[in-house]
C-alpha cells in the first residue's frame, strides 16, 4: 500500500488499495451515537439529583429494561442493590461531591429478572464555564469475571486457612500423643535412696519427635540401687522402640546380675542380635550401682560405660572431677564389646550424668574440649557448716 500526502494509512494493510479503502471507509461510518450506544461498557448521564437523563443500549441490555422505563423515571440509585444504595449514599455520593470524580467502585446493579450483575463504576461531574455542576457522567464496566476470580481466591484462601487449622490441630494431637508415649519410656518418679538426694531433668529436643534418651533408677535389693542413663541413635518411632527395649533389658539384667559390666554386656547381646540387618541400632549408656552405707553416710558407686561421656563428681570443697571410663565402645555395635569401669565414693559429693544432647552448652572458649566446657558449667556447691553433709546423686 502506498500512502499519499493528506491520506490516512490503513491499519489492516492487505495490498489491495480498493479493499483497504473500503474497510477504512466502513470504520469511519461509525457515528458518535453508534459508538456510544454499542460501547462494550455501560454509559449513563444523570442530573445532579441522580435522575437518569441518558443511557446507552449496552446498559439497557444488561438491565433488561426499555429506555422509556428508565430515562426521566428512575434515578441511578434505583439501579443498585440495597447494599449498593447504602454505599452510594454514605461513600460514593459524598466523595463525588468533594472531588467531582470517582473511579473503580465495585457495586452491583439489579436486572429486570432479579439477578445481580457486579460492575465497576466511575463517575465524573460536568461543570459549566463558571464551575457550576451540570450533570454526572457515569461509566459501568462488567465485573462478573473479576468477581468470579475474587470469589475463587476467597474460596482458596478459606480452604488454605481451614487446612492450616486442621494441620495445627493434627500437630497438637500428635504432640500430645508423642508426649504421652515419651513419658511412658521414662520413670514417672525416682525412688527414694537412703542418704541420697536424687533428681532427674529431661527435656525433648523437639515436641514433634520422639527422643532416644533414657534413664532410670530402681532398687536391686534391700541395700543397693541401680541406675542407668543413655542415648539411642536416631529419633522417631524406631528410636522409641530401641529405647523401650533398652530400658526393660537393663532392668531385667540388673535383677539377674547387678554387675554393671554384666548388665551392659546383656544389652549389647540383645541389641546386636535384634538389629543385625540393614538398619543397625546401637546406643551409648552408663550403668551403675549405688551402695549407701548408713553407718558412715557414704555411698559407694560402681559403674560401667559403653561409649558414653564420663560422669562428673562435684566434691564438697567445690572440686569437679571426671569419673573416667576410657575404652568403652557403643552398645550393640559389636558382637562382643568391652566396657570401661570406674568407681568412687560420695562422701559427701554429687554425681552427675548426662546424655550428649543434654550436656550444657559449650563455654565461650570454643578451643576447650567439650568435656572441659561441661565441667565449667557445673555449679559450685554453696558453703556448708562444718560437719558431715548429706550426699546427693544426680543420675
Amino acid at each position: 500500500m502506498t500512502a499519499r500526502a493528506g491520506s490516512q494509512p490503513d491499519p489492516y494493510e492487505t495490498g489491495d488499495d480498493g479493499t483497504s479503502n473500503a474497510m477504512f471507509a466502513a470504520l469511519l461510518e461509525d457515528s458518535a451515537e453508534e459508538l456510544y450506544e454499542s460501547a462494550p461498557c455501560g454509559y449513563l448521564s444523570t442530573l445532579m439529583d441522580g435522575t437518569i437523563a441518558k443511557i446507552n443500549l449496552t446498559l439497557l441490555d444488561w438491565l433488561g429494561m426499555e429506555r422509556e422505563a428508565v430515562v426521566g423515571r428512575m434515578r441511578f440509585t434505583d439501579l443498585l442493590t440495597m447494599g449498593g444504595k447504602l454505599y452510594h449514599e454514605t461513600h460514593f455520593a459524598p466523595l463525588l461531591r468533594m472531588r467531582n470524580e470517582i473511579s473503580g467502585i465495585a457495586l452491583e446493579i439489579r436486572q429486570a429478572d432479579g439477578d445481580r450483575r457486579p460492575v465497576l463504576v466511575s463517575s465524573a461531574v460536568k461543570l459549566s464555564g463558571n464551575g457550576e455542576p451540570l450533570l454526572i457522567r457515569t461509566t459501568l464496566f462488567d465485573a462478573r469475571d473479576r468477581r468470579a476470580y475474587e470469589e475463587e481466591l476467597l474460596r482458596e484462601r478459606k480452604a488454605a486457612e481451614e487446612a492450616r487449622r486442621e494441620a495445627e490441630a493434627d500437630r497438637a494431637r500428635l504432640q500430645d500423643a508423642l508426649a504421652a508415649l515419651q513419658q511412658s519410656l521414662l520413670p514417672t518418679t525416682l525412688p527414694p535412696v537412703p542418704g541420697l538426694e536424687t533428681a532427674a531433668y529431661y527435656r525433648a529436643a523437639s515436641p514433634d519427635q520422639l527422643g532416644g534418651d533414657f534413664y532410670d533408677l530402681f532398687p536391686v535389693d534391700g541395700k543397693s540401687f541401680a541406675f542407668f542413663l543413655g542415648d539411642v541413635c536416631g529419633k522417631g518411632p524406631q528410636a522409641a522402640a530401641v529405647t523401650s527395649l533398652t530400658r526393660y533389658t537393663l532392668r531385667a539384667a540388673a535383677l539377674h546380675d547387678p554387675d554393671p559390666v554384666s548388665a551392659l554386656s546383656t544389652l549389647n547381646t540383645v541389641l546386636h542380635e535384634r538389629y543385625t540387618g540393614g538398619d543397625p541400632r546401637y546406643c551409648t549408656a552408663v550403668f551403675g550401682i549405688l551402695e549407701p552405707d548408713p553407718a558412715t553416710g557414704e555411698t559407694a558407686v560402681r559403674l560401667a560405660s559403653g561409649g558414653h561421656p564420663p560422669a562428673l563428681v562435684l566434691r564438697a570443697d567445690g572440686r569437679v572431677d571426671f569419673l573416667p571410663t576410657p575404652g568403652g565402645v557403643l552398645v550393640g555395635i559389636l558382637p562382643s564389646a568391652p566396657f570401661a569401669t570406674a568407681s568412687t565414693t560420695l562422701a559427701p559429693a554429687t554425681l552427675s550424668c548426662s546424655t550428649p544432647t543434654a550436656s550444657p552448652r559449650p563455654a565461650p572458649d570454643r578451643t576447650a574440649p567439650p568435656c572441659t566446657a561441661t565441667r565449667r558449667c557445673v555449679p559450685s556447691p554453696p558453703p556448708t557448716p562444718a560437719g558431715p553433709r548429706t550426699p546427693s546423686s544426680r543420675p
